[in-house]
């Protein structure tokens, strides 16, 4: 029985692919993905793929160098080459040697759909977003509890910030689950009181990796949030829909944290020279309130404060004799007065006419002015200037 090396048993594989001449010159058609240009090397390594199967690719650089447009995920392409064996890790792959644009794949052009859609109605609206709170009491951290995205975010927040309670949501992040499992925890955290802000995210994947979080549902439901929202999916160079309806977007998960929470080292920095700059204006100001002080101090009148009260008490004297005077001044003034009105009411008065010889007469206290006011036999009283005589009417003329 013969016994092969995996090596062998690769090489052999390899030679049935090479040895078949229709794989030697194939047409293929599909969508990049995962695409990385080598930069030292200058050669192509992506992914091409359609709605069901999908095939490692290789680019050397010398056919890389003569595609005449610009290579990126998402990208609808023709590629001619021929089909290999990479006997190293045992996965078969293509080695393109021409490639023609087609356009955007199907899966890019699903992005692009869903993405012009949301932005037509609203949801990334920079008027809408929220301000992140600068002292966050608890963080919410939607994403899987396996992988390194968590622990990054719980490692750094407990570094920077460790007043922070953190709540995490373990929900799966990829696959037909992810999308229902996030909306299911989304909704969970708005039910309860105290989080301050949520992180969804996951570490770095491919484009399909990372397509729950191009969910329309999910994009609606953190729209509704009433907590402000962290998007943290992928790398920096990944976008995906809920980095844009997000209230703001981190690069990666780590950044998430970074953003989410200040660093104590440098509050407490920042506290300690504010320390310095309100103990230095507070010796200034009372070194100046200190001299100023001093200065009041040295003057004679501070020194001789009876002079104070001399000084006032003869204002004070001076002040009532111009008062008295003015009063004096004042009594005079209205006594004329008075003395002149009473002239005036002396020459009106009828006591004045009575005494030149004039009387009135009067009946039941009213003044007779004609003969019309008195009848014969009638008692009158006739008022003279020194008294009243009762008479009686004998005739009247």
């Amino acid at each position: 029985m013969t016994t092969l090396s995996v090596k062998q048993l690769n090489l052999f594989v390899k030679s049935l692919i090479e040895g078949d001449v229709r794989l030697n010159n194939v047409y293929v058609t599909g969508e990049i993905s995962n695409f990385k240009n080598h930069y030292q090397s200058g050669h192509f390594y992506f992914t091409l793929k359609d709605n069901d199967a999908q095939i490692r690719c290789v680019m050397f650089r010398a056919y890389a160098c003569r595609v005449p447009f610009i290579v990126c995920d998402g990208l609808k392409v023709v590629l001619r080459g021929r089909v290999s064996l990479y006997e190293k890790d045992g996965q078969y792959q293509f080695y393109a040697e021409e490639m023609h644009e087609q356009g955007l794949g199907d899966i890019s052009l699903q992005f692009q759909q869903i993405k012009e859609k949301l932005e037509k109605e609203g949801l990334f609206l920079e008027e809408n977003k929220r301000p992140i709170p600068a002292f966050p009491k608890r963080i919410a951290i939607i994403t899987s509890d396996t992988g390194a995205a968590v622990q990054d975010i719980l490692n750094i927040t407990a570094r920077r910030y460790p007043l922070c309670e953190i709540m995490l949501c373990p929900v799966a992040v990829q696959g037909e689950n992810a999308v229902p499992s996030m909306l299911d925890a989304l909704e969970r955290v708005y039910s309860l009181s105290g989080c301050d802000i949520i992180i969804i995210g996951r570490g770095g994947g491919s484009i399909e990796d990372l397509w729950a979080f191009n969910s329309e549902a999910l994009a609606r439901k953190i729209y509704e949030s009433p907590i402000p929202v962290i998007s943290a999916v992928g790398h920096e160079t990944d976008f995906t829909i809920c980095d844009f309806v997000a209230d703001l977007r981190a690069p990666t998960p780590s950044a998430a944290a970074e953003l989410a929470v200040p660093d104590c080292a440098e509050l407490l920095s920042k506290l300690n020279k504010y320390d310095t700059i309100l103990k230095n204006g507070l010796l200034l100001k009372y070194n100046a309130r200190k001299a100023k002080f001093d200065a009041l101090v040295e003057k004679s009148i501070l020194s001789q404060p009876l002079n104070i009260t001399e000084a006032r008490n003869e204002a004070v004297d001076r002040l009532f004799e111009k008062m008295l005077i003015a009063y004096k001044n004042i009594v005079t003034r209205e006594k004329s007065r008075f003395i002149s009105e009473v002239s005036k009411l002396d020459v009106l008065s009828p006591l004045k006419v009575l005494s030149r010889g004039y009387s009135i007469a009067e009946v039941n206290g009213k003044t007779v002015k004609s003969v019309n006011d008195i009848n014969t036999g009638d008692e009158f009283k006739l008022r003279l200037s020194d008294g009243l005589v009762n008479c009686t009417a004998d005739s009247k003329e």
